[in-house]
């Protein structure tokens, strides 16, 4: 993937030195022709989301703070302040391109716990179909120390792999992975990665901005989540007006490789790394319906077996025993089998609330390679 173009599912991340100028203010001219950029891939069919630093960087100007490291506490007031210019900026900017801003918040556990990681993701690819572009940043005003991500390119890539995006931009302010620092005689650009060896992570160094907090050392390990995920990443100097549109035409950066699509290698972290914790037993219209690559309703399930809740592994099972598929289940146990047999018109009755259409949604489940239907 050379032009982001190419993309159905984008997740861009600006660093604190591009966005915030030195005098503390948004830089706006910059920001104005990104989302130019960004204008131009979605008009293309380009989901967009944008995972954005910069509100510690916003406030401590506001509160009048001077430079230098900021305790936890303070970290948080800053934060608690600069969010709210840093949203307004964004609505202003992306609505002048008659582009929907929508602010999220996260935090590791929104993004390692598996029901508020659900619940995330729906939000997100719920605005996505909308067509809004979701504005991401790290929750400071309440994460502490031990929950931090601490730097927003690893928050990217684990976004990245939330929405099974199919490529991460981190703008930064240096263009690339070198040899060697930046700017010594034997440093050279290295413009394509396809593995992560140890030699690759000791060419990262120390932060070399005074604004952000991350450093070339964030992004080799975002780009470990990245690529692992299936979405292919690319680092690259964000300084110059309209940085997509460089990268697109050829400018200098550098280039992760994946060794999967983000569909594949999601399928493959749930057939292989999870172990199932429930049975859902379906009819054989719902085994045709999963062959031929739909999800799982619940009008086609007969029975459930086990104890879940929503986001664990469960196995879907044929009437005669056989498992066809396994998947990430939408409901818990309770409510599956409240509405199992249903169709979805008759769920919000049932529940007392409307859920989700799907009892595993098709991007959440995986058939067996092995399974040969015989009707039951």
């Amino acid at each position: 993937m050379k032009r982001l173009e190419l993309a159905r599912r984008l997740v861009v991340k600006i660093g604190s030195a591009l966005l915030v100028n030195g005098d503390g203010q948004i830089n706006r001219d910059w920001l104005a022709s990104l989302v130019a950029d960004l204008s131009h891939l979605r008009t293309g069919g380009t989901e967009i989301v944008i995972v954005s630093s910069g509100a510690i960087a916003l406030g401590r100007r506001t509160l009048g703070w001077a430079p230098g490291p900021l305790k936890l506490d303070e970290s948080q007031a800053a934060a608690a302040v600069g969010q709210i210019a840093l949203a307004h900026a964004y609505q202003q900017i992306l609505g002048a391109d008659n582009l929907v801003a929508a602010q999220i918040l996260l935090t590791l556990y929104d993004t390692e716990e598996r029901r508020r990681y659900l619940n995330a993701r729906s939000t997100l690819t719920t605005l996505l179909r909308e067509g809004a572009v979701p504005v991401i940043n790290e929750n400071d005003t309440v994460a502490t120390s031990e929950i931090r991500y601490g730097d927003n390119d690893r928050l990217a890539a684990r976004v990245s792999s939330m929405i099974s995006a199919d490529c991460l931009v981190l703008l930064s302010d240096i263009d690339g992975l070198y040899t060697a620092p930046p700017g010594s005689p034997e440093a050279k650009l290295i413009p394509e990665v396809l593995d992560i060896t140890p030699e690759i992570a000791a060419m990262a160094g120390k932060p070399v901005s005074g604004v952000g907090s991350g450093g070339m050392i964030t992004k080799i390990e975002a780009a470990r989540i990245a690529i692992g995920a299936g979405a292919h990443m690319v680092i690259a100097s964000g300084r110059e007006l309209h940085p997509l549109k460089r990268i697109s035409e050829g400018g200098n950066c550098t280039w992760f490789r994946p060794k999967a699509t983000p569909i594949a290698s999601r399928k493959r972290w749930i057939a292989g790394a999870l172990e199932p914790v429930g049975r859902l037993v379906v009819d054989d219209g719902a085994v045709k319906a999963l062959l031929a690559g739909r999800s799982l309703l619940p009008s086609g399930v007969r029975r459930i077996e086990g104890v879940f809740s929503r986001g664990d592994t469960v196995s879907v099972m044929t009437l005669t025993g056989g498992e066809i598929a396994r998947g990430l289940v939408a409901y818990d146990k309770s409510d599956a089998e409240r509405i199992a047999g249903l169709r979805s018109s008759d769920f919000e009755e049932r529940l007392g609330w409307r859920g989700r259409d799907e009892m595993i949604h098709r991007d959440d489940l995986v058939v067996i390679g092995s399974f040969h239907h015989e009707p039951g």
